[in-house]
């Protein structure tokens, strides 16, 4: 089976005493994750080394950085680098989420590069796609992640492509109460995974884990996370809330 993830992003939100607050409280409800099973926590890059002392010794959960930047160190004032993260043993980062494009002018060039550099310091990518409500409604969905794809990950080697986790989250999807139906973020992460198999081939689309998110809570993740090429979901608001996090972990196959 591939492995299954549960990620909390809790983008710009908590102080150091809540998010410690926060993190404690739901590792002391989950269970250890499963052999294939992972629980992310991508947290404020203040609260890092907070969060992986916390999470010390645990198996199947990690912390993961919001962001990183393209270059390995230099006058870039208030940029993350691989460096820093590894020194802190942060494994996981989210590169190329829909906010990080729209409020900071993120190309997909841009996040190729940050791509690059992550994986050549072993850090795993949670590399973000999916497209905005004109695209949706125009229906050209397929050709908008397709190029998200092809421009930022499909310049990789199919050894180097097994190690990104790819988080499809439809943009109007994303913080707006809308999510997109089962059967929506089910036909648009089987595209994903026939894009991968065309570009390489069937059996490493086949390992490669397909996030979902966007909206994801409680009450949908099992229905969600149920469908064949749904593999867990990069979840922002639900994170904030210990029992709807506990539960959308607890959803996983």
């Amino acid at each position: 089976m591939r492995t299954q993830i549960a990620a909390a992003n809790w983008k710009m939100n908590l102080t150091l005493q809540e998010g410690e607050a926060l993190l404690k409280g739901i590792l002391s409800k989950i269970q250890e994750p499963k052999t294939h099973q992972r629980v992310v926590f991508a947290v404020p890059a203040p609260y890092l080394q907070a969060a992986a002392n916390m999470i010390k010794g645990k198996k199947n959960i990690h912390i993961s950085a919001q962001n990183i930047y393209n270059k390995k160190s230099g006058a870039y004032t208030g940029e993350i680098s691989v460096d820093m993260l590894r020194s802190i043993n942060i494994d996981y980062t989210i590169i190329g989420h829909s906010e990080r494009r729209e409020y900071f002018n993120e190309s997909n060039t841009f996040l190729a590069e940050k791509i690059n550099i992550a994986l050549a310091n072993d850090i795993c990518p949670i590399f973000c796609c999916g497209e905005p409500l004109s695209v949706r409604e125009a229906n050209k969905q397929d050709a908008f992640v397709a190029k998200q794809l092809e421009e930022s990950l499909f310049h990789l080697s199919a050894d180097a492509l097994k190690k990104v986790v790819i988080a499809y989250e439809p943009i109007w999807a994303i913080g707006t109460g809308k999510t997109a139906t089962s059967r929506q973020a089910q036909e648009i992460q089987q595209y994903l995974r026939s894009l991968i198999a065309k570009k390489y081939d069937a059996k490493i689309a086949d390992e490669i884990s397909i996030l979902y998110g966007g909206s994801v809570k409680a009450a949908n993740a099992k229905e969600l996370f149920s469908q064949p090429d749904i593999d867990g979901g990069l979840v922002g608001g639900a994170s904030l809330v210990e029992d709807e996090f506990v539960s959308i972990i607890s959803a996983l196959k």
